[in-house]
């Protein structure tokens, strides 16, 4: 019987300490953050794609914690503008650092 309380404890222990690799920090994403960002991710730079106003292949997008980082360059002020508007517009996006530049 007391094998089994041990063993039981023993159980706990690996549980916590698994799960606690997975927990994220300010600086770090947890696992599930880090997938919720890739798919932010791929749903902003796909919007970007599909709108023609934007030459998005020279635009990058980064994602961390529902915060949105644009980089890059375009043509037009309209253009760098136009990309944070579709950025901003992606479910999940919580805010928009748009770094692009002007060429």
């Amino acid at each position: 019987m007391g094998k089994t309380l041990v063993q039981k404890i023993a159980l706990v222990g690996l549980l916590a300490a698994a799960l606690s690799g997975c927990a994220g920090t300010r600086t770090q994403e947890s696992t599930g953050e880090y997938i919720d960002d890739s798919a932010i991710t791929t749903r902003v730079k796909t919007a970007l794609l599909n709108d023609g106003a934007v030459k998005s292949t020279d635009i990058s997008v980064e994602t961390f914690k529902g915060r949105v980082q644009l980089a890059g360059y375009v043509k037009s002020p309209d253009q760098r503008q136009r990309a944070e508007s579709i950025a901003r517009s992606v479910a999940g996006v919580k805010t928009v650092n748009n770094q692009i530049q002007l060429r």
